[in-house]
């Protein structure tokens, strides 16, 4: 598995607006085929956020549902999603995500300022979605925005044990307004703070997208990208499909001789439960 990256594809996100970027997949049948197109492309992981009707940000539990049923009948992705939602989304809808009984979730280790807004994860929220996770046998994968959320991590892991799974799993989210920069510096610093034994991927931010996927290979780690985390492919040039991005990360990997992982491997090495 060393010898592989994994391939995490976050396609929608909470913070672009349909109108403002038409290639967003936001109906299911959009994402769907989003899901289709970037697994062929080397994705083997897609963290979700969903839209309403009216294209807005939404965590209701029917359409999470319909969402997850939907992903696995259409790809052998594993199905990721979102407990952060958007920062306005109140802390009992984003513990009821875990409903819908995806394979993974996020798990954000702290507060941030993102941007002009306050991601809010105080310690209590983290430590009772933590041991939903547990309960439930989602396997998290840990969200950190900044070196301080490293330090929550392995508080959270001393006092609440392994996850379900046995195996922790990190996403590096860099060059958000407010939290860690989107450089190689920082990355090695990130990465030299983790668990022993971690694997971790990481996520650069706009014009930090390319300096971060870089630097994540170049250290060993794997990949998250995806319209989420960047709608410009290059300068005065937009993203007009995922897949675009996915593509992108799939050549650098082959590249660093460390082709994208299957699946099914990373469902063995996260020890997804079969649902």
């Amino acid at each position: 598995m060393a010898a592989t990256t994994l391939i995490t594809v976050a396609p929608t996100g909470a913070e672009s607006a349909k109108s403002d970027v038409p290639a967003l997949p936001v109906t299911l049948d959009e994402l769907v085929q989003t899901a289709k197109e970037c697994e062929a492309a080397g994705a083997a992981v897609i963290h979700v956020h969903i839209r309403d009707d009216d294209a807005r940000p939404t965590l209701d539990s029917f359409l999470l549902r319909d969402t997850v049923t939907a992903l696995r009948e259409s790809t052998g992705l594993i199905v990721q999603l979102s407990t952060g939602g958007a920062v306005t989304d109140p802390y009992e809808d984003r513990l009821r995500v875990l409903d819908a009984e995806p394979d993974m979730c996020s798990l954000t280790c702290g507060t941030v300022n993102f941007g002009d807004d306050v991601f809010m994860n105080p310690w209590s929220f983290m430590v009772e979605l933590y041991k939903r996770t547990q309960e439930l046998e989602v396997v998290p994968e840990f969200e950190l925005f900044d070196l301080g959320h490293v330090a929550a991590l392995n508080r959270l892991l001393d006092k609440h044990g392994l996850p379900h799974g046995g195996h922790v799993h990190c996403d590096l989210v860099m060059g958000v307004p407010g939290g860690m920069p989107g450089d190689a510096r920082t990355l090695v610093a990130a990465v030299g703070a983790l668990p022993d034994g971690a694997t971790w991927s990481a996520t650069g931010i706009g014009r930090t997208s390319l300096p971060v996927l870089f630097a994540a290979l170049s250290a060993g780690g794997h990949l998250r990208v995806g319209m989420e985390d960047t709608i410009t492919f290059a300068k005065g040039r937009p993203v007009t499909a995922n897949v675009q991005l996915v593509e992108r990360a799939a050549q650098a990997a082959h590249l660093a001789q460390r082709p994208p992982m299957p699946s099914a491997d990373a469902r063995a090495l996260f020890g997804i439960k079969r649902r």
